[in-house]
């Protein structure tokens, strides 16, 4: 399945004009104050069904509660995924508009680009660049598919890191994504990163904390304060990353109740192998064991400090996106990175006036984050049950 963006947005007037200028019409999509990174079409439905050879099932390359994502073909030669959206659906519509405003804001080399958009009666269809290599997390996870290398590992997880870091700190406003997860990792032939769907991405300025009352997010992934809260901030993002790091640490999935070793989510049966790891540097009984220990130590080493201090329980003790860029490059020392891992004094900078911390405290962090989902699930059950009966 392609993990392209999912989304649909508000009530837009409807039509089928074609328009490539550098804004989209009607102009209340974008603010005006805004100028697009790049150049975006408005597409007529009969292209789109052109393109698709009738939005074929021959040209489906997947689908989910959002509708139908295929193949298609413009007319100037360029593969395109279009994304068809069910209509009728007012989360759908939320997330069309938060597609294509905020798609529109951004243009990085490991972000999924928007080329266009069609608005026609009830038609909410949105056409993305085409990525070929499937998602991250069909390589990691998908049937019959080979051990993915470390080298290439490595080279997703840079590459979505830097893609995340853009979002957090280079975009004004900010972005945070909220639905960080393997699949929603795009991958080019080369195994190049891209992260898609922005359907749920929300833009914050200042010290704005976004509190959802609507589930965001992907169950395995969800920061441990967005349950206990529902505060989303870009550490909630940093956290989503450092569950999908374990993922290519371990090869396995966040939640998986058909593996009989892990009873809950991977964070936690990951916790006491990360505080084992860290300490003696031994990671056999972490690391997914189709890579029969054909890995670099050196990276394993930063790969493994960078993951534990992303999933930390307390969102001020997890690092920002450009740390673990850094981390992750090479840039920042080993105990650098180890100190991400240790509680700071009011005033302290990094690497001095720590407090020493301890395997088990990453230990406790694991644990409590399996609490606060427990109850997270009971409350969506029981709200869910409420609203039934209503």
């Amino acid at each position: 399945m392609m993990g392209v963006p999912v989304g649909v947005g508000p009530k837009w007037g409807a039509t089928s004009q074609r328009s490539t200028s550098g804004s989209l019409s009607p102009s209340t999509l974008v603010p005006a104050t805004r100028t697009l990174a790049f150049t975006m079409s408005q597409f007529s439905y009969n292209e789109l069904s052109s393109a698709t050879g009738g939005f074929s099932k021959l040209n489906l390359l997947g689908q989910g509660g959002f509708g139908y994502v295929y193949k298609g073909l413009l007319t100037n030669g360029q593969e395109v995924a279009v994304k068809s959206l069910k209509s009728g659906s007012k989360q759908g519509e939320r997330e069309f508009q938060a597609e294509v405003e905020i798609i529109s804001r951004v243009h990085h080399r490991h972000l999924v680009s928007l080329v266009g958009y069609c608005v026609a009666d009830s038609q909410r269809v949105l056409v993305y660049e085409y990525v070929p290599n499937k998602t991250l997390n069909f390589h990691l996870h998908g049937l019959g598919c080979p051990a993915m290398k470390w080298e290439t590992r490595i080279r997703i997880a840079l590459g979505s890191a830097k893609g995340l870091a853009y979002l957090h700190e280079d975009c004004d406003p900010r972005i945070i994504h909220r639905d960080i997860k393997s699949s929603n990792i795009l991958l080019d032939d080369n195994f190049d990163a891209k992260v898609a769907d922005f359907g749920l991405a929300k833009l914050v300025s200042g010290d704005d904390t976004h509190i959802s009352t609507r589930v965001m997010g992907t169950f395995g992934y969800l920061a441990p304060e967005y349950a206990s809260s529902g505060k989303l901030t870009e550490k909630s993002d940093v956290f989503s990353f450092g569950v999908m790091l374990l993922e290519l640490l371990t090869g396995k999935k966040p939640i998986d109740s058909t593996n009989d070793c892990m009873d809950d989510s991977l964070v936690e049966w990951a916790g006491p192998l990360l505080a084992k790891a860290l300490e003696d540097r031994n990671y056999n009984e972490l690391v997914d064991p189709r890579l029969e220990g054909n890995y670099d130590l050196n990276q394993m080493a930063r790969m493994v400090s960078t993951t534990a201090a992303s999933i930390r329980h307390s969102a001020k003790r997890r690092p920002k996106m450009s740390q673990i860029v850094r981390a992750l490059e090479g840039d920042m020392s080993l105990d650098a990175i180890n100190d991400l891992l240790k509680p700071q004094r009011v005033g302290s900078t990094l690497s001095v006036n720590q407090i020493p911390d301890s395997p088990n405290s990453i230990v406790d962090d694991t644990r409590a984050y399996n609490d606060d989902m427990r109850k997270f699930i009971e409350k969506v059950k029981s709200s869910s049950q409420e609203h039934e009966r209503t």
